[in-house]
């Protein structure tokens, strides 16, 4: 399956929002969903560490979807994916909605589906109404 990866600069929320798309997708087949947040000091920020390692253990060999929160997240990863071999080779950064989009590509990864679908329903996900 794909694998999700959720980067924050906080480590509670990327385990909270892990946690709570996992827990919405059920048990059963669930897609690896692997959080990476803040700093390994426990401070707020991001790490290309701690984004490295959790890429690589969500990585089943058919895609990883990393979703981020805010502005230095998507420099992180940018970077790290501009290395070339520092990530899974089918690593990618999705634009989406942290919460609704790691909801949408947990579900998605977990129906088997691949890469480019996990990426589709998490974008997808901006377009969300709640009102």
């Amino acid at each position: 399956m794909v694998g999700v990866v959720l980067v924050s600069h906080s480590h509670e929320v990327a385990s909270s929002v892990a946690t709570l798309a996992s827990g919405l997708a059920g048990k059963g087949h669930l897609a690896p969903v692997v959080p990476a947040g803040g700093t390994p000091d426990g401070g707020v920020g991001t790490s290309s560490e701690l984004i490295t390692e959790a890429a690589w253990r969500a990585d089943q060999g058919v895609g990883v979807a990393i979703l981020v929160d805010l502005g230095s997240a998507v420099l992180t990863v940018r970077a790290l994916l501009a290395e070339g071999d520092v990530l899974p080779p089918a690593a990618r950064l999705v634009d989406a909605p942290l919460l609704e989009g790691a909801v949408a590509a947990v579900l998605t990864a977990s129906t088997g589906a691949d890469l480019d679908a996990v990426e589709a329903a998490a974008s997808d996900a901006w377009d969300y109404r709640k009102v």
